[in-house]
């Protein structure tokens, strides 16, 4: 683990043309703040979704599921088609395509056409990150991509925790539709922006564009989608009880398999994984795998808990959890200018070990607590996240020429959002099942014929007693109870989805120590 890959060459100059690289991070951040800030809004809005399309909300979550079937089909291609149609030029028409679609999604009249139009947005925003990650660090020499990275980390990191807390306030004051107009005119002044300040390297110009891999598209779309639609329907079709599960899945593993032989054996291949024979970038492709289950678990938990359980609306859930944007924004500079001076394996561990006690604190919490309880724990989980994201990118680019950056990028972002959907899914399924077996236990350990249970259902039957009368009275009390038995059930199954994040960090930090050792001071790849 002592070993370090030499520090690639400075071609930045070629990528910026006199273009100063910060102008060209903010134009392509712009891009990538508004598609992941986008999927953040959604998720707040599905109740509403549901209600204005006459839809259940089983139906509604499709909403999600299209569009991240879509946007992970198009990550992995997104290298190919830069080559065939100029960085540039894509990453303009993919702006496009996914402000068109905003504004579709908007106007949907019917479910079907919403699914439909978040098809197309999907597809539009699944290049949008690897794109923007690309040229971002190619933009700056190897010494500043930790800054680079920080400036990445803005957009994938905070939008994701700001979302919800915008998207409830447009939800609540305005309407659902406005969370997608919103991304008009964000799209427009994306475009302009990139127009003027981004320009093509010399090898993207030059380039002989190698011809499409069908086949790795195909089974691309093939094991992408199935897995998606699996974790999607599977608790509520029963998992390996359904019948078309058992036959979608040995279908999905076929398909992944083939792909990951046709992209490792074949010429010109959709994805050239052999860029996993770069054992930085294929632990940091672990690292960012796990810690999008970590992240889209708990951004997506958290909310769930303070809406579910203590009732509160759209809009305050999420401006209870915002703090942890706050400390992602704090930790930004710091970690920016720390990248490049001090080991990444270091930063790293502080980052994990600090989720990891924080993800652990909120399994601990209660069904009486304040908004105010977490608000500190909350501030400094958003802080140390600013600490591993960073890291794991510079870690896993910082060794990569910039040939090979937009192929590995795409593979990437892949890793984080195929994480973040398994992380969502198992998250959804454990709340379900974990909060049957505490009910069991509850029931077990307070029996019905039990003393204590007796005096609760009198004392609440009494409470009751001048609304529904004494004689009707006792059946109102009895479900009084079994919801306060569900509520306790719940909170239960939340506090344990908390505990297993946090070991799930701490694991982490083991494979952080398989990364290769950096040598401060000389960027964030420097030999040693």
């Amino acid at each position: 683990m002592s070993s370090a890959a030499t520090i690639p060459e400075d071609h930045s100059a070629e990528v910026t043309q006199g273009v100063n690289p910060w102008l060209i991070a903010a134009s392509v951040m712009l891009a990538t703040f508004m598609e992941v800030l986008d999927t953040a809004i959604a998720s707040v809005a599905l109740p509403y979704i549901a209600g204005s399309l006459s839809a259940s909300n089983d139906e509604a979550t499709w909403v999600l599921t299209s569009y991240l079937v879509a946007n992970a089909i198009v990550l992995p291609a997104s290298n190919w088609c830069s080559l065939r149609f100029g960085r540039k030029n894509f990453l303009v028409g993919c702006v496009i395509v996914f402000t068109f679609a905003s504004f579709a999604c908007g106007a949907a009249p019917t479910l079907p056409f919403m699914l439909l139009a978040r098809i197309v947005q999907g597809a539009g925003g699944g290049a949008l990150q690897p794109l923007s990650q690309a040229i971002l660090f190619e933009s700056f020499p190897p010494a500043r991509r930790g800054a680079a990275a920080a400036v990445f980390a803005f957009g994938v990191v905070v939008a994701p925790v700001l979302g919800p807390t915008f998207g409830g306030w447009l939800t609540d004051t305005y309407s659902w539709r406005y969370a997608f107009y919103i991304n008009i005119p964000v799209g427009i002044l994306a475009v302009i922006m990139i127009s003027r300040f981004v320009h093509d390297p010399p090898y993207i110009k030059n380039a002989k564009v190698p011809p499409f891999h069908n086949l790795g598209f195909a089974t691309l779309v093939v094991w992408t989608g199935l897995l998606q639609i699996i974790l999607d329907k599977g608790q509520e079709d029963d998992w390996f009880g359904a019948t078309w599960i058992c036959v979608a899945f040995p279908v999905m593993i076929a398909a992944f398999l083939w792909w990951c032989w046709g992209s490792w054996t074949y010429k010109h291949p959709l994805v050239d994984l052999k860029v996993l024979k770069n054992r930085n970038f294929a632990i940091g492709c672990l690292l960012i795998f796990l810690f999008g289950v970590a992240i889209y678990s708990t951004v997506t938990v958290l909310p769930l808990y303070y809406q579910e359980l203590l009732g509160y609306t759209a809009f305050t859930a999420g401006l209870v959890v915002a703090p942890r944007g706050i400390g992602a924004i704090c930790g930004m500079p710091i970690i920016g200018y720390l990248s490049n001076k001090v080991d990444p394996r270091y930063l790293l561990t502080f980052g994990f070990v600090l989720f990891g006690l924080m993800t652990f604190y909120f399994g601990e919490i209660t069904l009486y607590i304040s908004p105010d309880t977490l608000l500190v724990p909350i501030l400094i989980t958003g802080f140390g996240l600013s600490f591993v994201f960073v890291p794991i990118t510079t870690a896993a680019y910082g060794t990569l020429p910039n040939e090979q950056i937009g192929n590995a990028s795409g593979l990437f972002n892949l890793m984080r959002n195929v994480g973040g959907s398994i992380g969502i899914s198992v998250a959804s399924t454990l709340l379900i099942r974990r909060a049957a077996v505490h009910q069991n236990l509850i029931v077990n350990s307070v029996p019905l014929t039990g003393q204590q249970f007796q005096d609760s259902l009198k004392n609440t039957t009494g409470y009751l007693t001048d609304a529904y009368g004494h004689a009707n009275a006792a059946a109102p009390a009895a479900a009084t109870l079994y919801r306060e038995l569900l509520r306790q059930a719940s909170s239960w199954a939340f506090v344990d989805i908390f505990r297993w994040l946090s070991l799930l960090s701490f694991f982490c930090v083991f494979a952080v120590w398989m990364l290769k050792k950096v040598k401060p001071g000389k960027g964030p790849v420097g030999a040693h």
